[in-house]
């Protein structure tokens, strides 16, 4: 069964017009049962293997921008020179294996309370998402 019209769907609704290259990058995204993390290279690097069309980085990155900003998609921040992008958008935590260069799902039960004891004028606290960084042992 297609879910094009769904994806349609997602793109209009993301201020984007739905073409064939973007249909890929929505099918490669969302139809899917497990959560999905990449980077912009990572999804790039896939498209190529399943399409023999040309999809431009600046339409993946428009995209997936689009997705962002809709909030279709999450944006992980491991360092500053590292992105990685999540399809689950609830608040959850994350494993970075930095070995494998991986995003591991964390859920709320694996980890315990967790208490901010500072606070800053004028802010507050939207969502505490723990990412822990893991390499080999040796």
């Amino acid at each position: 069964m297609s879910n094009n019209h769904i994806f349609i769907e997602k793109l209009r609704s993301s201020g984007l017009r739905p073409t064939k290259q973007r249909i890929k990058i929505c099918k490669l995204l969302f139809d899917r049962k497990d959560t999905f993390h990449f980077t912009i290279n990572d999804l790039s690097d896939s498209l190529r293997k399943i399409t023999l069309d040309k999809i431009s980085l600046a339409t993946i990155y428009n995209t997936i921008n689009a997705f962002k900003e809709k909030g279709y998609l999450k944006e992980i921040s491991i360092n500053s020179n590292k992105t990685y992008f999540d399809t689950n958008v609830s608040n959850h935590h994350h494993f970075f294996d930095e070995n494998k260069k991986e995003l591991i799902d964390l859920n709320d039960n694996d980890v315990g309370k967790i208490k901010i004891k500072k606070s800053l004028p004028g802010k507050k606290i939207k969502s505490i998402e723990l990412l822990v960084k893991i390499a080999n042992s040796n």
